[in-house]
């Protein structure tokens, strides 16, 4: 996994890339986070974040916070998965890419905009998206690594559905979430923002409102902004999946304006 061009970008980011991706300077100004073509057994991934080297503890963020970004992509579908946001990084990301001590898992923490492949579901509920343009969040009671163990990799070894099943609806005591789905064109530039408050989470496109929430992730968060060609999914019949999705062209997404205020 590469990491530089540090100097470049916005103050606390670094670049993580694996081989080929780039994180360019845009001669207009902001930023491309760039994949190259890449096949279903390849693993690809253009990320910055301010959290990689840090354990969760001493993640930067808390509320009130506001984010906000200017952003488009190359391509109305994602490769696997594209966005930004403020997470807990809960899956271990930092194993994957290269960086920092070990963290164990533990259970999400998220709000941010995701763009996700048709190949992805990544809903523990029914009536919510699962895949494409989202402003989500994710909210978990005190995360317990032993219990994401316990839970997901019982999960994996079982081999009937209806125990999976079984299994994701037990998820939803301990993981709360919300969701919508954008209407939008990602390929046009668009002002996404994030207000992260104590009790409620609002997000806007171009100054409209698109979600209000009360599903608040837990404080501290990390800053991310990233485009992979990964997915995961976990149907509601059960059925489970995960891998790397092929992407015969290339793609980036780029960034014209990134703020963070804090309240």
């Amino acid at each position: 996994m590469q990491n530089d061009q540090t100097e470049h970008l916005p103050v606390g980011l670094r670049a993580h890339l694996t081989p080929g991706a780039r994180c360019e300077n845009n001669p207009n100004g902001g930023w491309r986070l760039f994949l190259p073509p890449g096949r279903a057994n390849e693993y690809h991934l253009a990320q910055l974040d301010d959290y990689s080297a840090l354990p969760r503890r001493k993640f930067a963020h808390t509320p009130p916070l506001t984010l906000e970004v200017n952003m488009r992509a190359s391509h109305a579908q994602p490769p696997g998965t594209w966005g930004f946001g403020l997470w807990n990084d809960p899956f271990a990301m930092n194993l994957l890419i290269g960086r920092g001590g070990m963290r164990l898992p533990v259970l999400p923490q998220a709000a941010w905009f995701f763009f996700a492949a048709s190949e992805c579901y990544l809903s523990l509920r029914d009536d919510l998206p699962a895949n494409g343009a989202l402003a989500a969040t994710f909210h978990s009671k005190k995360p317990i690594s032993f219990a994401l163990f316990q839970l997901v990799s019982s999960a994996l070894l079982f081999p009937w559905r209806a125990a999976r099943r079984w299994m994701r609806r037990r998820l939803r005591a301990v993981v709360t979430q919300d969701a919508v789905g954008l209407n939008l064109d990602p390929r046009r530039w668009h002002t996404y923002v994030i207000h992260w408050e104590k009790e409620m989470v609002h997000f806007e496109v171009n100054g409209e409102t698109v979600l209000q929430t009360g599903i608040v992730p837990r404080a501290p968060l990390g800053l991310v902004i990233w485009v992979d060609n990964q997915y995961a999914a976990w149907h509601p019949d059960g059925r489970m999946r995960y891998g790397f999705l092929p992407h015969p062209k290339a793609f980036w997404m780029e960034f014209s304006h990134l703020r963070v205020e804090r309240k």
